[in-house]
């Protein structure tokens, strides 16, 4: 099929204007039929929001939560685990309000999953890939925690975008969270390297634990993806920790994204990591592929999102707050993974 001419795209984005050039309505048919998408995507926006913010407001208040051990599963965000006492625990310790955002609840659950196995202590060794400005290096090292946060080179996340959304740190100093850790503390204990997650350095070693937040789906595909969370074993020391939060398509069945700068991991993947994971010999927590059953597990957020309103606009809507979003027309929410890694002593008869 021959491509369309510029002058084809040129008639086509006129007809999709919605004013003519008297700044008159535009009644081409075509404009009638899409002019009130972008409004229908911002109601269910606002109406979404809104909900969320409701729904915190009738949470109870909780002043005395107690780090506990829950169990947590390979799982996607839901609604009753931001509700729960123990995302209440580490949204405290964060000192950020919670909030129905399932990036606030890939915080909870590798801090969750780091206090299960025993490593949120003074003197243990974390990695964290793709740590860009997030929180987490702070905290562990405020507990004593030695920390090793990685990144990609700065010219590389340049060119790929992150620096523009400030999502990478160019320097150790942009991943201080003075809140939570003092200057001191935080120079003691943190390190940057700028690595590349298709090629873990030999030199990365002998850690209790590793993390990343939603890194993984952006290393080009998604064999990449799963062989990234396969090679961070090899960081750790026998019995380490090994968690991972990730973009998953909700769809188990039909077509995801692959080989794109985003890619989308859906159940089968899921499903065919944790079974090489196993045989390998290592420990791999419960799968649950559970979507949840109350009103904000049922919603999807739609573009445009925050970053891209206008401020005006992005004020009048206020924070996003949304467990699922729409990932170029697909239905994604954060799943996390939690591998233990064998010791390589048989199991007892």
């Amino acid at each position: 099929m021959t491509p369309p001419t510029t002058e084809e795209l040129d008639k086509l984005r006129l007809m999709l204007t919605l004013l003519n050039e008297n700044s008159q309505p535009n009644i081409n048919a075509l404009t009638e039929a899409v002019r009130n998408v972008p409004l229908a995507h911002l109601s269910i926006k606002t109406f979404g929001y809104d909900l969320a913010r409701s729904l915190i407001a009738a949470l109870p208040v909780r002043n005395d939560t107690v780090a506990r051990h829950v169990g947590l599963p390979w799982r996607a965000s839901l609604q009753e685990d931001l509700e729960s006492d123990w995302a209440a625990h580490w949204c405290g310790q964060l000192q950020t309000p919670i909030v129905f955002h399932r990036k606030l609840w890939e915080l909870a659950y590798v801090l969750q999953a780091i206090h299960e196995h025993g490593h949120l202590r003074e003197g243990a060794r974390g990695l964290g890939f793709g740590c860009g400005v997030e929180p987490l290096p702070s905290y562990l090292a405020a507990h004593g925690v030695s920390i090793t946060m990685t990144d990609l080179e700065p010219a590389e996340a340049q060119a790929a975008g992150w620096s523009a959304t400030n999502q990478h740190a160019a320097n150790i100093a942009m991943a201080f969270h003075p809140h939570l850790v003092s200057r001191e503390r935080f120079d003691e204990k943190v390190e940057l390297r700028y690595v590349d997650m298709n090629a873990i350095p030999p030199s990365l070693a002998d850690y209790d634990f590793c993390w990343s937040i939603c890194a993984l789906e952006h290393l080009g595909s998604i064999e990449l993806g799963l062989a990234f969370v396969e090679n961070t074993l090899a960081t750790l020391k026998p019995g380490g920790l090994s968690v991972h939060t990730t973009e998953f398509n909700i769809n188990a069945q039909g077509p995801t994204i692959d080989n794109w700068p985003t890619v989308l991991f859906q159940q089968r993947h899921m499903e065919a990591l944790a079974s090489r994971l196993r045989e390998q010999g290592h420990d791999v927590a419960p799968l649950d592929f559970s979507l949840g059953d109350r009103p904000l597990d049922r919603f999807i957020d739609l573009p445009p999102y925050h970053h891209d309103l206008s401020p005006e606009l992005a004020d009048w809507i206020g924070a996003p707050q949304h467990l699922k979003v729409s990932v170029d027309g697909f239905a994604s929410t954060c799943f996390g993974i939690i591998v233990r890694k064998g010791t390589g002593e048989a199991e007892p008869a």
